[in-house]
């Protein structure tokens, strides 16, 4: 009887973790809403890694595949004011519901962040900038 409360208990506490998604930066012409998630930050130095959503108002296509979202992992160099990308995926669905239409894990080469641009301010959040 121990044994069934105990497999019990951790089926109702073994849900899936969901993003706590901080909206950053929302830019209407483009219709896109740039999300930071604070619960992702992970910092070694200057160094910081955190993920961001991408939310779209009209659909995409890339490679023949329709998308609403993506979901990134950057790294954020906290010194020197630049990023890059780490991976990223496209989801048929806003805020990263629906089916994967494109993924790609390649850790891409650093690039400053433009002052005054989204990638500002996602640095801001990683960074504790804000």
């Amino acid at each position: 009887m121990i044994q069934l409360i105990l497999m019990m208990l951790l089926v109702v506490s073994g849900g899936p973790a969901y993003a706590e998604w901080v909206e950053v930066s929302t830019n209407k012409v483009a219709g896109v809403i740039a999300y930071a998630d604070p619960g992702t930050i992970r910092r070694k130095g200057d160094l910081v890694k955190m993920s961001s959503l991408f939310d779209l108002q009209t659909t995409q296509t890339s490679r023949g595949n329709s998308y609403l979202s993506i979901k990134t992992q950057q790294t954020y160099d906290c010194a020197e004011d630049r990023s890059r990308a780490l991976a990223y995926t496209k989801f048929s669905g806003n805020m990263g519901h629906g089916a994967e239409v494109y993924s790609v894990a390649v850790e891409q080469p650093w690039k400053p962040v433009a002052p005054m641009s989204v990638g500002q301010e996602l640095l801001k959040v990683a960074c504790g900038k804000r």
